[in-house]
Formats: C-alpha cells, structure tokens, sequence
C-alpha cells in the first residue's frame, strides 16, 4: 500500500507540471508558485483550524531558511518546466538528491561512505548526458534554471531534516513552506496585475497546479508514514516516468537514447546517494 501511496503521489505530481507547462502559456511563475501556496496553505489551514493544532514554534529560523530557499526552488522549477521538455526539466529537479548528498558530505562534514562520491560522480555524469543532445541553444537557460531547482532545494531539504530531527511536525512544515510560496508569489501579482483576463480555463489550471500539488503532498507524506524511507523516495522518480508520457502525449516531446541513459544514470545516482548517506535524505522533490 505504501507503495501505491508514493505511485500516486508521483501521478499527482506529474499532472501538476502539465497544468504549470499549460499555465505558463498564460501566467508568469510567480502567480503560478502563488496559485501553488495559496491552496495549499487554505487546505492546510482548514486542517489545523479544524484540530486547533499550534502553529507557535522555537524552529522559526530553520522554517524561514526552508521556506525561502523552497520559494526560489520552486520558481526556477516552475520556469523550466515552461522552457524545455518536461521529461527534462522534472529530473533536473529531481537532482536534489546528489546535492543534498554533497552538501553533507563537504558542508555538514558528516562520515560517508567512499561510494558516495562514486554515486555523485555518476549522476552528474547523467546530468551532461541529459543536457547535452536534448536541450537546444535558446533552451540552455532553463536547463540552467532546472538545476538551480535541485540545488536550492538540497538546502530546503537539509533544513526539512533539521526540523525533522527536532521533532518539528510534518504538517507544520508544509505549511509554513506553502505559506511562504503563497506570500513569494505576491510581489509578481502587484507587479504584473491583472495584465491579461483570467478565464474559465485560467482558473481552472491554477486550480490545479495548487490542488495537484496538496493532494501529490497528502499522498506522499502517507507514503513516507507507512512505509520504509528509501523505497519510498526512490518510488518518487517514477514522476519522471509519468512526466514523459504526458510530454509525448501531449506536446510530442521525444527525446534521443542518450538523453534517456542519462535519466536513467541521474536516477541511479540519486537513489544510490541516498542509500550511502549516513540519513537519508528526504523525498528529492521540490514539490515538498
């Protein structure tokens, strides 16, 4: 079942970059990240009015360093998706992994074990390989912007495994991420307004990318509940797999065999690195 949990976490995730792919057509990734918060922090919010659970917390600080690497996560993410396939901008992300990994090892000083470096070295290896044949020269920018996503969110994650260890309930957590998502996404609506009329379709995508979004987090935390944290994070690059078949289906996105050996290693990387850390890290998704 925990299984099945994470599956369809990686559905719900997969058809919240087509309705931020189809929204960025029409919507600046600032209102589209605000969409993103917005539900997420009312559905959130009802919960914990709901069960008056506190909101009051010593970790204020790990919080804001969460929430506001997380916002430049997600808009770089969000920004690739709209740039280059999704198949590619969605494992760029899901490079977190290999970054979080990295930063324990030469930041955090933690003991790794000597393999680590040979996963690191693998899916960066996987990273030039992706890069590489798929992405053309005007595309460059959001293959760039993919990989910011990975490394920002390495830093969100290592503040996530901080709050974790604290005893920092999960809830809190993701709600203080979609309260600063929602607050980051602000200052794109006073500067760019209502520069375009937002239609029956409009609402409907922003809609999404916000219900996606909180029902793929609802599932994923289940997952992680219920089941062991390694097979579970691994489950979640099954996105990448949903994410291609929505790009093929729906904008004929193809891409060449060395580009899928090169998803495949970044896959295989990412897994292996969190295998070897000492803790393994957290869900590699920006969506967290």
């Amino acid at each position: 079942m925990q299984s099945l949990w994470m599956v369809a976490a990686s559905f719900l995730f997969a058809c919240m970059g087509v309705c931020v792919k189809l929204g960025s057509q029409v919507f600046s990734s600032g209102e589209l990240v605000f969409a993103r918060g917005a539900v997420a922090t009312l559905l959130l919010g009802g919960y914990i009015m709901v069960r008056r659970l506190p909101l009051a917390t010593p970790l204020w600080r790990s919080h804001l360093v969460r929430g506001c690497a997380g916002f430049v996560a997600l808009v770089a993410y969000f920004y690739a998706i709209g740039m280059i396939p999704l198949a590619a901008a969605v494992t760029l992300s899901y490079t977190s992994p290999l970054f979080l990994a990295a930063l324990l090892a030469f930041w955090m000083r933690e003991p790794v074990r000597p393999m680590l470096y040979g996963a690191l070295a693998l899916g960066f290896v996987g990273i030039a390989m992706l890069l590489q044949p798929t992405l053309a020269r005007e595309q460059w920018l959001g293959g760039v912007l993919g990989l910011v996503s990975g490394v920002v969110s390495s830093v969100a994650y290592l503040n996530v495994r901080y709050l974790g260890e604290r005893g920092e309930p999960e809830w809190r957590t993701v709600f203080y991420f979609s309260l600063f998502s929602m607050l980051g996404g602000v200052p794109w609506l006073l500067a760019f307004g209502s520069v375009h009329t937002v239609d029956a379709r409009g609402w409907g995508l922003l809609f999404g990318v916000g219900a996606f979004g909180a029902s793929a987090q609802l599932c994923m935390t289940a997952a992680y509940k219920r089941g062991k944290t390694l097979a579970t994070a691994s489950l979640a690059y099954t996105t990448v797999v949903f994410s291609s078949l929505f790009g093929m289906l729906l904008w004929g996105e193809v891409l060449v065999p060395l580009a899928w050996s090169g998803i495949a290693i970044i896959v295989a990387g990412g897994v292996a690195a969190m295998a070897l850390s000492r803790s393994a890290p957290v869900a590699p998704t920006e969506q967290d």
